[in-house]
């Protein structure tokens, strides 16, 4: 005799607060940050290397807006955090939901069982900022999200390299039908045949797709974990590259990160 076992869904998260998105197609918009712990990526620009390993509590913010955050234990259950972002979901405030990270997609089998509840008790839209590199767990989200904004990995900025997965990522959320949208981090030492490259790539599924040149801002010194720490490109670099991307694709906004200039970090 078989014995069926029922495992409880956790995750492992950093934090969870309210704020105005501050990157790419949402830019200006007030969303609920779910921000997951674990990231396999290690990207030179991070901003987020806390995100990297799993700490043993995260963070949760009481009042959406007040940075009045309670610290809990790793990992959490699925019924935890619906409750918390019931907390977070005050009428008429928010316009969506981000998965961020570290890599949500990290999550996926916790996601699937995640996504439809929360959506049901919010009645939010679900945006997932992801690096763009985990097509077979997107795969089975795809389902339960309204928006994907991919960040692709420029080796000569980021250190990574993922066209074939970028390829097959992007294409799996065109045919989904899901609002997407591309975004690449730029600094002084990015190579532009990369960023032909992308827009190359982006042309082959849709030049009509956006895309976003995100120049990168630098880090304060103590949070800096890599030798190779990136300086943002200047002006004539980014004019530059917008050009050359616009002969492939439709849309090329430059937009630095706008949550920064806000002091809402």
């Amino acid at each position: 005799m078989t014995v069926k076992t029922t495992v409880t869904p956790t995750a492992r998260l950093i934090e969870i607060f309210s704020a105005i998105q501050g990157e790419g197609l949402n830019v200006g918009t007030r969303q609920i940050f779910i921000r997951f712990a674990l990231c396999d990526l290690r990207c030179h620009f991070c901003d987020s290397a806390h995100t990297w390993n799993t700490p043993t509590t995260c963070k949760i913010e009481r009042t959406p807006g007040f940075r009045d955050f309670e610290t809990y234990s790793n990992p959490v259950l699925l019924s935890m955090l619906l409750q918390w972002v019931e907390w977070q979901n005050v009428p008429f405030v928010h316009d969506s939901i981000s998965l961020t990270g570290g890599e949500p997609l990290l999550h996926a089998v916790f996601l699937q069982e995640f996504l439809p509840q929360v959506r049901s008790v919010t009645g939010l839209p679900i945006y997932l900022e992801t690096g763009g590199h985990r097509p077979k767990q997107l795969e089975t989200v795809l389902p339960y999200l309204d928006s994907v904004g991919m960040d692709f990995k420029l080796p000569s900025t980021s250190g990574e390299s993922y066209w074939k997965e970028h390829t097959e990522f992007l294409e799996l959320c065109h045919a989904s039908k899901v609002e997407v949208f591309v975004k690449l981090i730029v600094s002084q030492t990015t190579d532009p045949s990369e960023l032909e490259r992308s827009a190359e790539l982006v042309a082959s599924v849709d030049p009509s797709i956006p895309v976003f040149l995100q120049p990168v801002t630098p880090l304060d010194p103590s949070l800096i974990l890599t030798d190779k720490p990136q300086l943002a490109p200047s002006p004539e670099q980014v004019l530059n590259w917008q050009v050359l991307m616009k002969r492939l694709v439709k849309q090329v906004r430059v937009i630095p990160q706008t949550h920064k200039m806000l002091n809402q970090l």
